[in-house]
């Protein structure tokens, strides 16, 4: 959803995408709520946002409180919009004392052309 805490510089770009990898580690006294805000989160802005394009949240197999997720945005001013949201911002304050740490890493798809399904 969501980058995550903060709205955070420019992302890496690519055809005006913002494409980026949110890479947290949670409380495990918290992981449920924590899941259970991400799902809500996700879901809102997935059916409400036209320029969300894709969050998809995995979890690290072997460490379960590792969650990254995959952001991309249709342009700058989708992500922009994004983080205003009434949904992104409940999402925002809900947990923010669930997240031990978060790295938010831009980055530049190898093959652009490629769709996610």
């Amino acid at each position: 959803m969501l980058t995550l805490l903060a709205p955070a510089p420019a992302a890496a770009q690519t055809n005006g995408q913002v494409v980026r990898l949110a890479k947290l580690d949670i409380y495990p006294a918290q992981l449920e709520r924590y899941k259970a805000a991400l799902r809500e989160g996700i879901t809102t802005a997935l059916r409400v946002e036209p320029g969300v394009l894709t969050l998809y949240a995995v979890v690290e197999k072997d460490h379960p409180t590792r969650i990254t997720i995959l952001e991309i945005y249709a342009s700058e001013e989708a992500y922009r919009a994004h983080v205003q949201t009434p949904h992104f911002l409940k999402y925002k304050t809900s947990t923010q004392s669930m997240i031990k740490s978060l790295e938010l890493i831009d980055t530049v798809p190898l093959m652009p052309g490629v769709k996610v399904k």
